[in-house]
């Protein structure tokens, strides 16, 4: 029989399973991402990254002795719903790594936007409802599937279109420390991610996004593949190169469901 992902929520891992899950771990900890105790709210859109981190996490949990509680939302959009038997599949993934699992219907193209429509609005739109969610929830701790490969051709993207030396942080300060969006596998590469989706056959289950095959980070990724046949740790040498803090962030509480005008540093 093919592998399929019941074996790694039974414990069934290979080594190179294992050192993902480690791996992560590591950036949990390099950034104090979670602590005993918190509550983390999941952003799921049913890729292969976010069903990756959550696989992580779960695993995490169970290794550890350290007690945090999962939930995870998902966004469905209305102009490109998943069918029934995708969130079904979803939601028996979810419900073997015990991760409270929710799927709400949303419009990707609100009438807010006045008929433009592009990356940025999009992924703000999407995160004013993870954020709108976390606090009817009393959840300050949003967890995101951005890989290392995101990073890295976000750095990119700010260097070369905005004059700016930014990315997506591990760990972003919102609300002055009321609400912190972390990023566990921000150390991760992506192919490991495709890897693990397709030898073990997660539950894949993404919206279609109309531009993704067109923005800039799509035309961004075959270039940093060559920079990386000239040397294979340029991905790692662009993390390196912000020095993020590792210094354990102040934690506020009190979140009130409001939500910032602007944010320059967008995945999209």
């Amino acid at each position: 029989m093919e592998p399929d992902w019941r074996e790694l929520v039974a414990g069934h891992m290979p080594p190179w399973v294992h050192r993902f899950v480690k791996q992560a771990g590591r950036t949990i900890n390099r950034f104090s991402m979670i602590a005993s105790g918190d509550r983390v709210l999941l952003g799921i859109s049913g890729g292969k990254d976010s069903l990756a981190l959550a696989l992580a996490l779960s695993v995490r949990r169970k290794w550890l002795p350290v007690t945090y509680e999962l939930e995870a939302l998902h966004i469905n959009w209305r102009e490109y719903p998943l069918d029934r038997e995708q969130i079904r599949g979803l939601t028996q993934y979810f419900s073997a790594l015990e991760i409270p699992f929710t799927s709400v219907d949303a419009a990707m193209r609100p009438d807010s936007f006045n008929g433009i429509f592009n990356c940025y609005l999009c992924s703000r739109n999407r995160r004013r409802i993870l954020f709108s969610h976390a606090a009817k929830r009393d959840i300050s701790l949003i967890a995101m599937g951005h890989h290392l490969d995101d990073l890295v051709e976000t750095s990119l993207i700010n260097l070369c279109f905005r004059a700016s030396f930014s990315t997506m942080l591990p760990v972003q300060e919102f609300f002055s420390g009321k609400l912190h969006v972390i990023r566990p596998l921000s150390e991760v590469r992506e192919h490991t991610l495709s890897r693990l989706a397709e030898t073990f056959r997660l539950p894949v289950a993404k919206a279609v996004c109309p531009y993704d095959q067109t923005n800039i980070r799509s035309q961004l990724k075959p270039i940093v593949r060559e920079l990386s046949r000239i040397d294979k740790l340029t991905r790692e040498h662009i993390f390196s190169a912000h020095q993020f803090s590792c210094r354990i962030p102040q934690r506020e509480s009190g979140y009130d469901g409001s939500f910032p005008e602007q944010h320059p540093q967008e995945k999209g």
